[in-house]
């Protein structure tokens, strides 16, 4: 919606067509009538652009806006004979071109995301398709279809799956439009709604009896993981230089992703992070086992890094079976830490920094509802308060 605004005492009309923002001063005196006018001539100007039927010339026929539109327009049917054109290339064509613009910029583990997405959805939904002819309903008939995509697991993909898998469309039909002038098909397509995190922590009692079921070798990695709260990534690729025994203190700037060393998620993930007793003592045996291997911390018999899909199948997926516990994937030992931490009444500001994050804001949105549960925050503690608070009182009259 436009707005109307005064300069030099006259009235000046504010809207935005074709992406541009249009500002034009009428001859117009302020005041409150010359305003209701413009203001429904601006209704009027929104309802036009909105049917594309919005003609400039015919309301600010001396506008200097009327050669830059003209510009535009020229440009635009240009660009519309090309893509009308039996040389218009297709979204395998302008897909290659992208990436290769792209992937400057990208790690080698999105680098290797995105090109699976568009070798195993994209290019065999679209490929062959003229990038300009793609429709809005094409999209959503594409999305629909990823809906019904079974996983290896005969379980649907997920919403957040989903939106992953379409957002390099939705990047692909942007920049195309962009770049040779056309519509994007992607207008008001909102991505899936995300339910909430799904967080599925162990019990102490639990995690005592993960970490003594666990093989002996993998001891020490699963006490590491479940008292310190580390990604797979970060405690997969976890060097000796980045472990301080005698601050108590993992440094965690660095992650191992696909088998590539990589900076940390974000920046809120570079910190350091607090060792209980119980863990310096298992890490000090860790030393002894494997720093003569090379830099990793946890690692197989060579020295090389752990591959995190083989040790889940291999090795966590048993120690649930044999504790006929459900299944959770390993990440709940990061969830688990967080309960805990909460359930023992630690700070959240120092336990969002344990975690590598910038505010508490996650904290409490994840995990706030397992606090009850954990601590027995029934109300008991605030009926205790008042209690011991009213005693004081009678011992003083």
């Amino acid at each position: 919606m436009g707005t109307v605004s005064v300069r030099n005492k006259k009235i000046v009309v504010d809207f935005r067509f074709n992406n541009v923002r249009c500002r034009e001063q009428t001859q117009l005196l302020d005041s409150p009538a010359n305003r209701k006018r413009m203001e429904k001539l601006l209704k009027i100007i929104d309802a036009e652009i909105l049917m594309n039927s919005f003609e400039y010339a015919k309301y600010f026929p001396k506008s200097n806006m009327l050669e830059k539109f003209a510009e535009l327009n020229q440009r635009k049917q240009t660009a519309s004979t090309y893509f009308n054109s039996v040389d218009a290339p297709t979204v395998n064509e302008f897909a290659d071109i992208w990436f290769a613009e792209k992937v400057v910029e990208w790690r080698k583990s999105h680098k290797e995301s995105i090109q699976g997405i568009l070798d195993s959805h994209i290019l065999p939904a679209f490929g062959k398709m003229k990038i300009s002819v793609i429709k809005k309903q094409d999209i959503l008939t594409f999305r629909a279809a990823l809906a019904k995509v079974q996983t290896r697991t005969k379980k649907t993909l997920s919403a957040s799956r989903i939106n992953h898998i379409m957002t390099p469309l939705r990047m692909l039909l942007n920049e195309a439009a962009d770049r040779y002038e056309f519509t994007s098909p992607w207008k008001n397509i909102k991505a899936l709604k995300i339910p909430r995190t799904e967080v599925n922590p162990f019990s102490l009692a639990e995690v005592e009896k993960l970490i003594k079921v666990a093989p002996d070798d993998f001891k020490a990695y699963y006490t590491v993981r479940l008292f310190t709260g580390l990604r797979t990534g970060e405690i997969d690729g976890l060097h000796w230089d980045k472990v301080d025994l005698e601050s108590k203190q993992l440094y965690i700037d660095q992650s191992l992703v696909k088998g590539e060393m990589t900076d940390a998620k974000t920046d809120g993930s570079n910190r350091s992070v607090q060792l209980t007793d119980r863990v310096v003592l298992v890490l000090k045996m860790q030393m002894k086992a494997t720093k003569h291997l090379g830099p990793f911390v946890f690692c197989k018999a060579d020295g090389k890094p752990f591959n995190y899909q083989t040790i889940s199948r291999v090795i966590w997926e048993p120690m649930l079976k044999r504790l006929s516990l459900k299944y959770r994937n390993p990440y709940q030992t990061r969830h688990t830490f967080a309960t805990l931490l909460l359930a023992a009444g630690e700070s959240p500001e120092w336990i969002a920094q344990q975690m590598g994050h910038t505010t508490t804001t996650m904290l409490f949105r994840v995990y706030s509802r397992y606090v009850p549960n954990l601590t027995r925050q029934d109300g008991s503690a605030f009926d205790r308060y008042i209690q011991s608070e009213t005693g004081k009182e009678n011992e003083h009259e």
